[in-house]
């Protein structure tokens, strides 16, 4: 495949998808938790009909599911390639503006609807690598939403060029978009069942060649600390503030290491990311990472240490600490099928992509999707800053990545055996 023979509609597809508002609400206790995600579901169930997915359809929950049938006589394993509609809450997703920057220098990038946003190759390295190749923004305002309406992109254009090239084998596929992924919920109502697919690839990536297998596994804790109210104006040695326990306890972590902003690579963390409460009563939410699913304890044994010695400073105080499993490392389950990123990695080599087997330092519906049986690894988008306003994403990156979908449903055709 080449950019002369094929006329990618990668870039126009994104442009136009970033445009409908699709962020997701961690408060909401519907599912999906906007409503407005579905108006890009629509949409897309729409295309894929138009481009001949006969069983396109949106479900009741949000998820877009459809099929690309076999056209081989092998009895080839079903693919699914999934990703997600909805963006972070991170940062607006409303009214997004996209910007093409065209043959792109290397020039630090002024965002015109905030001129005091500005990306940089000093603060984003990975632009050196990106000369004279066409950049996509956001305006300054929002972030771009290229995570992950460029894996959206990238698999519509795929169908594209499938559905227009006949003659490339390959065995049934199905496609998947779901919600809700940026909250942690993007496979809670997904049917398996119907589903029936055999091996998937969320496209969820950065940058150009990684394949990532392995992915934290995750926990998260709540601990709810029981203060003593009483008159402040007659509160000596009776009161005991709720907040300021949980201050003690905060101060108490470690200052140089255990958190994201200390830690990279395979080192794990807690994370407290929220505190609300008053004098009686004051909950703190955390998260808990790592790449051994077995440290997990040994960080949740840690952090309650911690609160019960900060609960020993203050006389009278109690708390409850509870915690619950959010994902697991996806590796625990995609090594026992080594195939499925060796085809990976040898689609991007036949795209003259160099392949690199990244870690995620995160999770993506992939990680929960392969302890439900479909082990599901991740492939790059070229999505980069994600979650925030200096998002961007390389033309160049997406169209290599079809490029990779394109090989990669060759190669399974290819290492199947034909039938008896």
């Amino acid at each position: 495949m080449s950019q002369a023979v094929y006329h990618y509609s990668v870039a126009e597809r994104l442009m136009r998808y970033v445009q409908v508002d699709t962020q997701s609400n961690p408060e909401s206790t519907q599912f999906p938790s906007t409503e407005k995600q579905k108006d890009l579901g629509r949409i897309l169930a729409k295309e894929l009909l138009a481009l001949g997915l006969l069983d396109a359809e949106m479900d009741e929950h949000g998820y877009v599911y459809a099929t690309i049938p076999s056209n081989t006589t092998k009895d080839v394993p079903v693919l699914c390639f999934c990703a997600h509609m909805d963006t972070a809450p991170d940062c607006s997703g409303t009214n997004v503006k996209p910007i093409l920057h065209k043959n792109y220098q290397g020039q630090a990038i002024v965002l015109p609807d905030d001129q005091t946003q500005v990306i940089t190759v000093e603060q984003h390295p990975y632009l050196k690598e990106k000369i004279g190749e066409d950049i996509i923004t956001a305006s300054g305002l929002t972030l771009l939403g290229a995570d992950d309406k460029a894996g959206v992109a990238i698999i519509m254009d795929f169908v594209q060029f499938i559905q227009s090239h006949p003659e490339i084998p390959h065995g049934k596929i199905r496609i998947l978009f779901t919600p809700d992924e940026e909250v942690g919920r993007g496979v809670e109502k997904i049917d398996m069942v119907k589903l029936g697919a055999d091996f998937g690839y969320t496209l969820d990536g950065g940058e150009r060649g990684a394949l990532e297998s392995e992915s934290f596994s995750a926990d998260g804790a709540t601990m709810v600390i029981h203060g003593i109210s009483a008159h402040p104006g007659y509160a000596k040695g009776k009161l005991v503030s709720a907040i300021k326990v949980a201050s003690a306890l905060i101060d108490a972590l470690p200052k140089d290491s255990w958190s994201p902003e200390t830690t990279e690579d395979r080192q794990g963390y807690i994370h407290p990311v929220s505190i609300e409460g008053g004098i009686e009563k004051t909950t703190i939410k955390f998260i808990i990472r790592d790449f051994e699913t077995a440290k997990l304890k040994e960080h949740e044994d840690r952090l309650a240490q911690i609160l019960h010695e900060t609960l020993e400073q203050f006389p009278g105080a109690k708390a409850d600490f509870n915690t619950y499993e959010q994902y697991r490392n996806m590796m625990d389950i995609i090594r026992e099928v080594p195939m499925v990123t060796d085809y990976a990695e040898e689609a991007m080599t036949r795209a003259n992509v160099k392949a690199e087997r990244w870690l995620i330092r995160g999770g993506t519906d992939g990680s929960r999707l392969s302890f439900m049986g479909l082990p599901c690894p991740n492939l790059f988008t070229g999505e980069m800053a994600i979650h925030s306003r200096h998002e961007f994403v390389s033309v160049q990156d997406m169209q290599k990545s079809v490029d990779t979908l394109v090989h990669l449903v060759q190669i399974w055709v290819e290492k199947t055996p034909a039938n008896a």
